[in-house]
């Protein structure tokens, strides 16, 4: 079965009942923005952004994007700036649809949908995000990183596990960037990408 965009609609604040009933095929959702209902459309092409509901359920049920937002050291005075919600919910939707540079984040301003699940009331432009990074102490921003992954993590390492590796080898024909010289199954001795995928079972 194919997805495709998910068909949402919201519950304002204040209403008790959702305007939006849940019809047949499709069913209710509870995110850091509030209760959505998810449908599917098989005539519609799958999209990367359209599943992103399903992830943003995951973080409200355990609690991790509030907690991400309450131990973030980036904080405002008075009326002034986007706030950490608005910063740090387009960072993350910028890195969700793969971007890695500042300037890629301009993509997801567009965006009416995914914002509004996370609970923000607008994206904000990569000029705002790198002010906003700057104001983040170094090493305070590296523990609340490291505190934020260790923790989500913590409960996993006190279970049984097996950790697969899959090995990818990318042939590479010239000098790019991240190369290295290593196992190259075509060209042996010759620079590759190798990457590496960890599934934990």
């Amino acid at each position: 079965m194919k997805v495709s965009e998910t068909s949402i609609c919201a519950n304002p604040q204040g209403v008790s009942e959702n305007p939006c009933r849940s019809s047949a095929g499709s069913w209710p959702l509870d995110t850091p923005g509030g209760r959505f209902y998810a449908e599917w459309d098989d005539e519609s092409p799958v999209s990367r952004e359209g599943q992103l509901i399903f992830f943003f359920q995951f973080l409200h049920a355990g609690g991790r994007w509030e907690q991400f937002l309450e131990k973030c050291p980036l904080h405002y005075t008075g009326n002034r700036g986007s706030g950490a919600l608005n910063v740090m919910g387009t960072v993350l939707l910028s890195v969700l649809c793969g971007h890695w540079r500042y300037a890629h984040i301009n993509a997801v301003r567009g965006d009416g949908i995914n914002p509004g699940l996370l609970g923000m009331d607008r994206t904000v432009s990569e000029d705002t995000i790198r002010l906003a990074m700057k104001r983040i102490d170094e090493s305070k921003g590296l523990d609340w990183l490291s505190s934020e992954v260790l923790d989500s993590i913590a409960p996993a390492l006190a279970l049984p596990w097996i950790l697969d590796i899959d090995v990818t080898v990318k042939p590479l024909y010239g000098n790019q960037e991240g190369a290295e010289i290593g196992y190259n199954p075509q060209k042996p001795g010759r620079p590759s990408h190798v990457y590496h995928s960890y599934w934990r079972s």
